[in-house]
């Protein structure tokens, strides 16, 4: 079955809800994990017959167990990163072309051509680690965008504002992508003019900096680097796709992924649009993995599809089905 060419050529609701579905059943027969965790629900999969029937898998299955569907062996293995002592998630990848296809379609469908850019990428902290499947994004990106001045900065400031300056000059559109501390950093001690330039954020804060909302983050960004509009990016080791933001912390998903917002305190029930809960994401781009996830993230939805995250669960204060994990 050539799941790739059904995932992307996805364009309206119902053929999502119904590619969403013939996944399901798909991981529900071969993802042995996914299997087991269905069993434990005592859920009949043939019973399942809408997005809202459909389990969740907890995303802490990814650091405990091998989350896969596919028997084929794994062309990449993407990491999360994390603390000494702590379990990172692994994501086992056996067909990379879903990622890249996912990637650069999600990106231009939001963006345009990726030929229309130079790519400036500004994530130190991933840099320094192997398994990142962001590092594995930007380097196509950046190869893709065919610009001889796209490129990796680690803490080399002075030569991106030079380079920045340098293509403002001939009118080049400029995405210059960093992690939240890395671009804190430069803020902080450069005051700048970027007003033209795409800057988009990709989280990252936990460990490197102290804590603050995603609002103050954008606040004192646009305040120092000349823009109204901080964007933002949202993915995870765990999925193969993104949504993005253009502004004001909304985010938009691709027509394979979709965003859903489950009681706090029940996982197996939904809230109503504009009303707080934790994020389940089915990201069909998962096929291989398991396309159905139950986030620790909190967020919200509004009536036209766009979504918000507000920061994370503690985890004292976790409400799921955490059967499995330990086993």
């Amino acid at each position: 079955m050539n799941w790739k060419e059904k995932i992307f050529s996805i364009s309206n609701k119902t053929e999502f809800e119904q590619v969403a579905l013939e996944i399901f059943r798909y991981q529900a027969e071969n993802n042995e994990v996914y299997r087991e965790y269905l069993q434990h629900l005592k859920k009949d999969v043939n019973q399942i017959t809408k997005l809202t029937d459909i389990p969740f898998l907890p995303i802490e299955f990814f650091k405990s167990r091998k989350v896969v569907s596919s028997n084929d062996p794994a062309k990449e293995i993407f990491t999360s990163s994390g603390t000494t002592g702590n379990l990172t998630s692994r994501h086992f990848v056996p067909d990379i072309s879903i990622y890249e296809e996912s990637f650069k379609k999600g990106f231009e469908d939001f963006y345009g051509p990726i030929t229309d850019y130079c790519v400036l990428a500004l994530l130190p902290s991933y840099l320094e680690r192997e398994g990142s499947s962001l590092i594995y994004m930007m380097e196509h990106l950046i190869k893709d965008s065919k610009h001889a001045k796209s490129g990796f900065y680690l803490h080399n400031h002075e030569e991106l504002i030079e380079c920045i300056a340098d293509l403002k000059k001939s009118n080049q559109k400029i995405l210059l992508l960093g992690v939240s501390f890395a671009l804190l950093d430069l803020a902080e001690k450069y005051a700048l003019d970027l007003s033209d330039v795409i800057i988009m954020e990709t989280g990252g804060m936990k460990g490197r900096r102290k804590e603050i909302t995603r609002e103050e983050l954008h606040a004192f960004l646009c305040s120092r680097l000349g823009v109204n509009e901080i964007h933002s990016e949202y993915g995870m080791t765990e999925l193969l796709s993104q949504a993005y933001s253009k502004g004001k912390s909304l985010f938009h998903t691709p027509n394979w992924m979709k965003i859903m917002i489950r009681d706090a305190y029940d996982p197996f029930s939904y809230e109503k649009t504009g009303r707080t809960g934790g994020v389940n994401v089915i990201d069909l781009a998962n096929v291989h993995s398991c396309s159905f996830i139950e986030t620790q993230d909190l967020g919200k939805i509004y009536e036209d599809g766009k979504f918000e995250i507000l920061g994370r669960f503690d985890h004292s204060d976790i409400r799921g089905c955490n059967l499995l994990v330990n086993e």
